[in-house]
């Protein structure tokens, strides 16, 4: 260990060009580690940039990648039909071990709270490789929700020596667990860099949709995620059973809902939601349609962590399908409703946004708390300035600075 307390790897220089490697599974996490993987390519004199993918999530994570330009250096393919969250586990552990061997990397990116950013934590951890923790710091303060990922960044946030927490909120729940101020980085959320990179994108390359999609996309709609785990089995249920309800008394009203391939969400919702001539069920959808959708749609009815991102920014309300969100700065502005998946809860709170013109321009016209686009360059900042003691360690996110 070195004399500030964290690991340094043994095969590089003290002030040469640093490996970082950055590890991820899933879309999401492809998404957000995108703009962090341009932004190291920014300075080759510093950094060299290896990525390695578990695979988590093989084809939604293929198309991440794709959109973004990002070829992986190793890719583990861990994806099994009926995986269990301990097959994943075990796999991306056991096939990690090599690569970190191979690269010896100075340090060890990665994201969020998914299986892989744990088993990444752990095995860089284990070859005595520093990690850093992007989006580190969100807490829901409740394990079971969401499940397993409440557990999985308290353990990576416990094994981390760089935090960069996307908020100041999230920056509190660190120190409150003891991390040292010098190790914490308020960077803004990545994601909002990558919608902002997908929106360019989509300028001069239109997203493709299925025609079911496409021809609701023409009038007003509300676009609809669905797929915790916490909420497999009745609550799901009763979310489909609320948009049923609201879609049959309302056939000019739209529902877009890229369904999820498990089978505790398809399932549902194909016997629930199919056959409804104003309600399309999509398979998953690649990142530029489904942003463009974002763009689009009247609100949003969701439990996706990201899209509690996403939607503040391009002015979308959000009714968050959970009773408590580790993302709870876009509750507190006012852009996103804590409404759970109670179907008649649902219903009415659907009906007020639909309803009531005042209460909705009110949650659209919040200002989006989670990012300004360049928390990329704060994250690679921080790297500099951890690496590199001549560079100045970067000015942390607020809003309005």
């Amino acid at each position: 260990m070195s004399s500030n307390g964290s690991f340094v790897s043994k095969k590089s220089p003290p002030h040469g060009r640093k490996k970082i490697l950055l590890i991820f599974g899933t879309r999401p996490e492809a998404i957000k580690m995108a703009p962090v993987a341009m932004e190291l390519a920014k300075f080759p004199r510093e950094f060299e940039p290896r990525i390695a993918v578990t695979a988590q999530h093989r084809g939604l994570l293929d198309q991440a990648m794709s959109l973004f330009g990002l070829k992986p250096h190793h890719d583990l393919g861990v994806m099994r039909v009926g995986q269990t969250l301990t097959d994943v586990s075990v796999r991306a552990l056991s096939r990690l071990e090599p690569v970190l061997k191979e690269e010896h990397p100075d340090l060890v990116l990665v994201h969020g709270d998914t299986s892989t950013t744990l088993m990444a934590t752990l095995a860089a951890f284990y070859q005595r490789i520093p990690v850093g923790h992007v989006e580190a710091g969100l807490r829901s303060h409740d394990d079971a929700h969401p499940f397993p990922e409440e557990i999985n960044r308290k353990l990576t946030d416990g094994v981390a020596v760089l935090h960069f927490a996307p908020t100041a909120g999230a920056q509190r729940n660190l120190r409150r667990e003891g991390v040292p101020p010098s190790k914490i980085f308020v960077t803004g959320n990545t994601g909002i860099d990558a919608l902002q990179l997908g929106l360019k994108r989509l300028k001069t390359n239109p997203p493709h949709f299925p025609a079911s999609a496409a021809r609701i996309a023409k009038g007003p709609f509300i676009l609809v995620t669905a797929h915790r785990r916490e909420n497999f089995g009745q609550p799901l249920e009763e979310v489909f059973e609320a948009l049923r309800a609201v879609a049959m008394a309302r056939p000019t009203l739209g529902f877009i809902y890229p369904v999820h391939p498990n089978p505790n969400v398809r399932l549902p919702a194909r016997r629930i939601l199919g056959g409804l001539a104003n309600v399309c069920l999509t398979d998953p959808l690649e990142y530029g349609p489904l942003i463009h959708l974002l763009k689009k749609c009247l609100f949003v009815v969701t439990d996706s962590g990201g899209i509690q991102e996403e939607a503040p920014s391009l002015g979308k309300p959000v009714l968050v399908l959970r009773a408590v969100t580790e993302r709870p700065e876009a509750v507190r502005a006012g852009a996103a409703r804590l409404v759970g998946t109670d179907g008649v809860h649902l219903k009415r709170w659907i009906e007020k946004l639909l309803d009531d013109a005042a209460f909705y321009r009110r949650m659209a016209r919040t200002v989006n708390p989670y990012g300004d686009g360049r928390a990329a360059a704060r994250t690679v900042a921080a790297l500099r300035h951890y690496f590199f003691p001549r560079c100045r360690r970067p000015r942390d996110f607020s809003l309005g600075a």
